[in-house]
């Protein structure tokens, strides 16, 4: 077998399971019922779906044509941009009272995410007008 033979290969199972992945984001998305469940979908199975499918593309440009630099490019903004809006959605939500509230600390302890300096307590009041 040549190298050719291995990298369709390669290209084939990327892109099965990039497309299962993207399949189960995708309908994890349209089925969980609030934002914060939903929140996973997208970010955790659609990336790797999306990564896979990406991963083909850089296997079969590298084999067949010169090579393309962009799918590399795209996959490394992919993977640091949607954890990072994951947990800033979250925080939203969080702030919000939208979701569960996170358990509560021993000793006074506060989470991070609700460890606002006296100064910005005013701004940081979770009252929110609905539009």
């Amino acid at each position: 077998m040549t190298y050719e033979i291995i990298a369709i290969y390669a290209v084939i199972f990327c892109l099965v399971v990039g497309s299962i992945f993207t399949l189960v984001g995708a309908i994890g998305l349209l089925k969980f019922n609030d934002s914060m469940t939903r929140l996973h979908a997208p970010t955790k199975v659609g990336t790797v779906g999306v990564g896979a499918l990406l991963l083909a593309s850089v296997i079969y440009n590298g084999v067949f044509n010169e090579g393309a630099i962009q799918e590399l490019l795209i996959m490394g903004f992919l993977f640091v941009t949607a954890p990072i809006s994951a947990n800033f959605i979250a925080k939203v939500n969080m702030h919000r009272r939208a979701c569960d509230a996170p358990p509560e600390l021993p000793e006074g302890e506060q989470w991070a995410t609700f460890d606002v300096p006296a100064t910005d307590a005013d701004i940081s009041d979770p009252v929110i007008e609905k539009a």
